[in-house]
């Protein structure tokens, strides 16, 4: 089976200079472009069986455009949520750093921000997504997951079998897309970020 994991393109809060996380803000205009030129890339060269999706609304709009274009089924899934920001969810960068400041030598990775989850949550929660990824949907030949940079960097991790503390992690550009693949038992990353639709054919109508 191949899994296609495809980033959200740029939100309203990209512009406004908050912390997003669970804040649920939506695409801009120019992103939601850039969504319709990726979902004709990839209904042209890697159409899906299934389209699963974080419900925050910049995901479900890209989530929606493609299954506009391909056609095929759509489902939510609150585990593809972004990381749980708790109270630093909405709130502008420059106010976070006075009101919360990050503890010296960075906040261990056990424990949670306030209102929120810890980074080992975190990762705990995208093994979760990737094991029902591989066994629950192994019936489909190719599946498209539309999430988030931090939930997709984690995923990757644990697609690769990386530690928990590792300093490793995956960079997603706006509408990025990764290309796994797991055939007789090997994990098989085929592409990483890869933005070519930006470029690709016109926009949609």
């Amino acid at each position: 089976m191949e899994i296609l994991l495809i980033g959200h393109g740029e939100s309203e809060a990209d512009i406004l200079g908050v912390h997003e996380g669970r804040a649920d803000f939506p695409l801009t205009e120019v992103r939601e472009s850039q969504a319709i030129k990726m979902a004709d890339y990839v209904t042209a060269n890697f159409p899906p069986d299934m389209i699963i999706s974080s419900p925050l609304r910049r995901a479900k709009l890209t989530a929606f455009i493609l299954q506009e274009k391909t056609g095929c089924e759509l489902k939510m899934d609150d585990d593809l949520m972004e990381f749980n920001n708790g109270v630093l969810a909405g709130l502008a960068k420059e106010k976070a750093l006075i009101t919360y400041p990050m503890p010296k030598g960075g906040r261990p990775i056990h424990e949670p921000i306030q209102g929120g989850e810890s980074e080992l949550d975190f990762r705990f929660r995208s093994e979760k997504v990737l094991n029902k990824l591989i066994y629950d949907y192994k019936v489909y030949k190719r599946i498209a997951v539309i999430s988030h940079g931090g939930l997709i960097s984690n995923l990757l991790k644990g697609f690769l079998n990386q530690p928990n503390n590792t300093c490793n992690a995956f960079v997603t550009g706006d509408t990025g897309m990764h290309l796994l693949e797991i055939k007789e038992g090997l994990r098989i990353v085929k592409f990483l970020n890869n933005q070519i639709h930006l470029k690709w054919g016109p926009l949609s109508n």
